[in-house]
């Protein structure tokens, strides 16, 4: 499987964007997609994750209410919406998918809030 993202940018306080995450190869096999962020001197914490059906969703505390996750199952593809983002949203974010192969991870986008 291989995950390509786009999607990423600098962006004010306050500012929306929009990640995609387009997933290739054996896309049978996966069973959840979502996204994972690290900051400077952090560990890689879970964004949120949709399961195969497009209905189970799950988000980190921090981002519920702001970010919508969503997925286009003919299409292979996973999108994160972030609204109302804020400086310590700052983070390199991952693309990830996993099933019964195993784990994947894209190159990681970078979202820059600026304040």
């Amino acid at each position: 499987v291989q995950l390509v993202e786009s999607g990423g940018g600098l962006v004010q306080a306050g500012g929306s964007l929009r990640l995609s995450c387009a997933a290739s190869g054996s896309t049978f096999a996966i069973t959840v997609m979502g996204w994972y962020r690290q900051a400077p001197g952090k560990q890689r914490e879970l964004v949120a994750n949709i399961r195969s059906g497009g209905s189970l969703t799950n988000y980190a505390d921090s981002v519920k209410g702001r970010f919508t996750i969503s997925r286009d199952n003919a299409e292979n593809t996973v999108y994160l919406r972030m609204n109302s983002l804020q400086p310590a949203d700052t983070a390199v974010y991952y693309c990830h998918a996993g099933g019964w192969r195993g784990d994947y991870w894209g190159q990681g986008t970078q979202v820059t809030v600026s304040s």
